[in-house]
């Protein structure tokens, strides 16, 4: 990641400062609701959304689902609001009938985010091969965009043998760039390094 980082400000002037606003919106309505919070995990690995919040692997361990279901809420805003504002070709979430099969589509990627993946509940798996074998009939990528690299071996193996290109980490990000010439990952180490969202603040 450290790539990314002393890149950002050559790619500054592709900063929107609307984009900013629309994302830092997001971020301090999630920094609120986590104020009210004092939760722990076990893992103690660090990620990039988490520094931006001040959330330690130490306050995480009192309840890992909160954690993880928030900052993947978080994550998924973040992502489709940069490619709402940056991608002519962006279409909201696919739905058929009360599922959501993607969080969204830029072109003729199926785009889903996820902070982590640690189940491997095989009802979940199950669906996710579903809906990437729904998206390939459709000549559509099915595309996974995750935060974090410590996810499950298994649930990472049958996403992919269901037609998914699953990115985790630096690619994440570098796959965002791409499409969006945002430096995602760049913006929110210069978050985390003002304190601003802090949430021990």
């Amino acid at each position: 990641m450290i790539e990314f980082v002393e890149n950002y400000s050559t790619r500054k002037l592709l900063v929107n400062t609307q984009i900013e606003n629309h994302l830092l919106s997001i971020l301090e309505q999630y920094k609120t609701s986590f104020t009210e919070k004092v939760y722990r995990e076990e893992n103690e690995e660090h990620d990039v959304l988490m520094e931006v919040f001040g959330v330690t692997p130490i306050l995480k361990r009192e309840n890992r689902q909160y954690w993880g279901r928030e900052l993947g809420m978080c994550w998924q805003r973040l992502v489709c609001k940069l490619f709402e504002l940056r991608c002519k070709d962006y279409q909201p979430a696919m739905r058929i009938g009360g599922d959501e099969l993607c969080d969204c589509l830029v072109g003729k990627d199926a785009i889903d985010t996820k902070y982590r993946i640690g189940s491997g509940d095989s009802g979940t798996l199950k669906k996710f091969k579903q809906y990437g074998e729904l998206f390939k009939r459709q000549g559509l990528n099915p595309i996974l965009l995750i935060v974090r690299e410590d996810n499950l071996p298994a649930a990472i193996t049958a996403c992919k043998s269901g037609g998914w290109n699953v990115l985790e980490g630096e690619r994440t990000f570098e796959y965002i760039f791409d499409k969006t010439s945002f430096e995602l990952y760049g913006w929110l180490s210069n978050l985390k390094e003002d304190e601003s969202l802090n949430i021990e603040r």
